[in-house]
């Protein structure tokens, strides 16, 4: 299995998505164990850490993804269950230019600023005690439809099998994690949002 970890991952890198110009980004927990069983796991001692995300504590890592409007992811990274999911958007996003969405975790003054010297627009929701944003209809609508990513990191871990706690080796951790992600690449049919729903003007990717 640790042959195949390298090969695999130039797999998932040559199947990245096409650039069109509306991107979200998210993260996902990745648990190794169950929290009663932390300090007696000796696979990931030193390796993984204790994070926290909205359903609470856990022990592993986190999978960071940034994929396009039709489903299609355009990279990802793994990173320690402790790690802000804020600090890894800018290597997510290098090279893409358009928009981004993603949830309140990445409110951030400075991560939308430099973002945008990059060429994305970051939008995100606001929390109860920040001014509401100054958004268009595109955007407001293209906010609206996040849950894409939602609908993605749900098939990887229910069709893909990205996530579980039996891993004998560090190594094999990853090799289930990329395998995963490459037989999401090999999926005919991806959550998307239709054309339909809205026609993607370029004049709209342009922004200050």
């Amino acid at each position: 299995m640790p042959r195949l970890l390298a090969p695999l991952t130039a797999y998932v890198l040559s199947r990245t998505g096409k650039q069109t110009g509306l991107y979200y980004v998210d993260s996902t927990k990745m648990v190794v164990c169950h929290n009663r069983r932390i300090y007696r796991n000796k696979v990931f001692k030193g390796i993984a850490e204790r994070g926290h995300c909205s359903v609470g504590f856990f022990y592993g890592f986190k999978l960071h993804l940034a994929i396009n409007h039709q489903g299609e992811i355009m990279s990802f990274c793994i990173t320690k269950g402790n790690i802000d999911d804020r600090e890894v958007v800018e290597k997510l996003m290098q090279g893409l230019t358009g928009f981004g969405a993603g949830d309140k975790g990445y409110i951030s003054k400075k991560l939308t600023e430099s973002l945008a010297k990059q060429g994305i627009k970051l939008i995100t929701k606001v929390r109860k005690n920040m001014k509401k944003q100054m958004l268009s209809a595109f955007e407001k609508f293209f906010l609206y439809q996040r849950n894409i990513i939602e609908t993605v990191i749900d098939q990887l871990k229910s069709i893909c099998h990205i996530e579980h706690t039996q891993h004998r080796s560090p190594v094999n951790f990853l090799v289930n994690l990329v395998s995963g992600l490459a037989g999401y690449c090999l999926k005919s049919k991806k959550p998307s949002i239709g054309r339909g729903k809205f026609s993607i003007n370029p004049k709209a990717l342009k922004h200050n």
